[in-house]
């Protein structure tokens, strides 16, 4: 090549320029830079874009590293000898180092960081305006291999943030799209450098990067569960600074657009991850309050599971997903006046509530108890909150719980039945107005969930066992105890599995005569001189057909003495089963409790308890000489042979054999002697099966 090719640069300065030594480059770039300083001084512009297209084009265009090395040289040394001129040149100056940055070789890279920098010490705000591309090449040093180069791109990395942080024109929003661009990369020194930067910019008064939060926040939670020790530590510290932030101005932040990130990450397995993200949740509450409806039903898919938490690591998690479950129950609020505009509150407010519904359901079959019962407290709270609302929720709401009472817990199983009471006293008229006592059979759900309850008890042997009494203890305390044996008592009328209904006849009648919730009921039941108590009577009756000892039981409850001795002479054409015999004995163990006590005392009234004493003799030859057999006995032994002047009658008015309202008891023992032949072929029919499966016939 001959001179003319690299003027103004000469022959020698070039070869200089392009030596592989250091201390030759560096000898040629103060010529470059004493002659860029003669041409500034002249105001000879030509001559100098002709040295830096000569630098940056020609030179830099060689494949030889060290050619590409000299060329690096010479353009740091043309801006040194500009000094602050050198911002009018800076597209031609730093297009072609920021190009070598890419470079296979890693001495040109290095080489290139170097003269970047010295470019920017001498721009410095100037050369934001080609920020871009430099931070893009900066953010790809920060993950070089070679510890050299990453050595030098620290150095202009430091650079580059003071030149941002001192600049009043910096433009914020168009560099965040490049910061959420390399804020999910793997790499952790990328992932350093990204956060590094957030880190910067954060602290400096005049940058508001809270307002570009939700472009970074997914990114930097990503950074949480980095392998990296040294990295989770700079994100859990930003994010605190952030949240701090937050809290001491919250106009001025968007809460609607980072929820959705946060609930995302509420449901990582990572714990650092799921305990920052759902304090940023409670805090959400906290501050954004009513703004936050719109995502209930996602603040509860992912808080609610963490109240399952047991161990004590995740503590934390539990007690801050406990106290957002309480926030957000303070966010729901009753129906607005009709004066209102329907958005003022409740649904009209944000609330989704066919998507809360769809959690709190989904929640119920959760294997942690913590979580069922939260949501079935939910479900409780919206339908006391907004029944009118929860009423088109019912279908959905109704099968889900139903389906709660077979679980294991008692604590689901009793605010299931809550649930399940409430639906049925709310909504007796579709405007979901709460019925009175006595209105529950008007309610479209009453008698589907009675006969549910029945369906589940008959198809699960265990649970009818374990749970059966409970569940109607509690049925009975939440609703009105004697419209729920008179609805039980009708679908049982109707009930196919023979088996089944004199089974729960059982369950019903123990419950009656001992259950300290139905004491109510029981003290009815004497009071037979009344209309309401006679009704009563009248519609358990043919149900208790299916339990002849139970139906004894209740005869002599209601003080119908004759009835019973019409009863027990019946007995004898019935199959005396082991079964039976342990009923009875279960009976006479009753006469022996406190329940029965008035019973007892009926027996000194002389002539007047003849009927009683004849129905426990009977009673009593019906048992084989048992236990059982001798305490009843014992007990009418203790009675006085002889008539006595009856006792005193007591304030109320007692239903004697002389005293009981005029029943078809003709009408009413047919009833019986059919039920019972009804299971005398029922039981026939079953043995029958059981032949033919022995058999092997299906």
């Amino acid at each position: 090549m001959s001179e003319r090719d690299y003027a103004p640069l000469s022959i020698a300065c070039v070869r200089g320029l392009c030596d592989k030594l250091y201390d030759k480059r560096k000898f040629a770039g103060v010529e470059i830079e004493k002659m860029v300083k003669d041409f500034s001084d002249a105001n000879n512009t030509s001559q100098i874009k002709r040295l830096i297209r000569v630098l940056g084009q020609d030179l830099m265009s060689s494949t030889n590293p060290n050619v590409k090395n000299g060329a690096l040289m010479g353009l740091s040394s043309v801006a040194v000898g500009l000094g602050k001129g050198c911002v009018t040149y800076l597209p031609e100056l730093t297009h072609p180092i920021v190009a070598c940055l890419s470079e296979s070789e890693s001495r040109v890279r290095y080489q290139a960081a170097e003269a970047l920098f010295n470019v920017l010490k001498i721009a410095r705000g100037a050369a934001l305006a080609h920020f871009p591309p430099v931070f893009d090449a900066l953010a790809r040093l920060a993950a070089d291999p070679e510890p050299q180069v990453k050595q030098g791109a620290e150095l202009l990395d430091r650079l580059l943030k003071d030149i941002v942080t001192e600049s009043p024109s910096f433009d914020l929003a168009a560099f965040v799209p490049m910061l959420r661009e390399r804020i999910y990369t793997r790499n952790a020194f990328a992932r350093q450098f990204v956060v590094s930067w957030v880190s910067v910019l954060d602290a400096v008064p005049d940058i508001d990067l809270i307002a570009h939060l939700p472009e970074l926040l997914d990114g930097l939670f990503n950074m949480l569960d980095d392998p990296n020790q040294e990295i989770r530590r700079m994100c859990d510290v930003q994010l605190n600074e952030f949240l701090r932030s937050i809290k001491k101005d919250p106009s001025r932040v968007d809460f609607q657009a980072m929820i959705n990130i946060l609930i995302t990450h509420a449901q990582s397995p990572e714990e650092l991850v799921q305990l920052t993200a759902i304090t940023w949740i409670k805090e959400f509450c906290e501050l954004a309050g009513a703004g936050l409806r719109a995502h209930a039903s996602g603040v509860l898919c992912a808080v609610l599971p963490c109240l399952a938490y047991t161990d004590e690591p995740r503590k934390s998690i539990r007690e801050t997903a406990a106290t957002v479950n309480f926030q957000l129950t303070k966010l729901l609020v009753p129906d607005p006046p009709p004066s209102e505009p329907a958005d003022a509150a409740g649904e009209g407010g944000g609330l989704r509530l066919d998507a809360v519904v769809g959690v709190l359901t989904q929640m119920l079959h959760h294997n942690s108890v913590h979580t069922k019962v939260a949501a079935l407290d939910w479900i409780l709270h919206l339908y006391n909150k907004m029944p009118n609302e929860m009423f088109q929720e019912t279908g959905e709401v109704f099968v889900s719980v139903v389906g709660s009472l077979t679980d294991a817990s008692d604590d689901v199983v009793r605010r299931s039945l809550a649930v399940l009471a409430e639906i049925c006293s709310c909504g007796a008229h579709s405007t979901g107005e709460s019925a009175t006592p006595g209105d529950l059979e008007s309610s479209p759900y009453y008698y589907k969930f009675l006969q549910a309850l029945l369906r589940l008890l008959a198809a699960d042997d265990n649970l009818l066992e374990d749970r059966g009494a409970f569940i109607i203890r509690q049925l009975c305390v939440l609703l009105n105890a004697e419209d729920i044996y008179k609805a039980l008592s009708k679908i049982l009328q109707q009930e196919k599995n023979l088996r089944f209904a004199a089974t729960m006849v059982d369950v019903l009648s123990t419950i009656l005569l001992t259950a300290a919730e139905l004491y109510e009921l029981r003290h009815q039941l004497r009071a037979m001189d009344k209309p309401a108590t006679r009704e009563l009577f009248t519609r358990l009756y043919p149900c208790w057909c299916h339990s002849p000892v139970s139906l004894l039981a209740l005869c002599l409850l209601t003080h119908n003495y004759p009835h019973c001795n019409t009863l027990i002479a019946t007995f004898g054409d019935l199959e005396i089963t082991v079964d039976f015999l342990t009923e009875v004995d279960k009976l006479v163990q009753l006469i022996e409790s406190p329940i029965f006590a008035y019973l007892r005392l009926e027996l000194l009234r002389g002539e007047e308890s003849a009927e009683l004493r004849s129905a426990l003799y009977g009673l009593l030859m019906l048992l084989p000489q048992s236990d059982a057999f001798h305490t009843l006995r014992n007990r009418l032994q203790c009675a006085p042979p002889l008539p006595l002047p009856p006792l005193p009658k007591p304030h109320r008015k007692e239903s004697t054999s002389s005293q009981t309202p005029a029943f078809d008891f003709e009408h009413l023992l047919s009833t019986f002697k059919s039920v019972q032949s009804a299971h005398r072929e029922y039981k026939a029919l079953d043995r029958s099966r059981a032949r033919l499966l022995d058999k092997g016939y299906s």
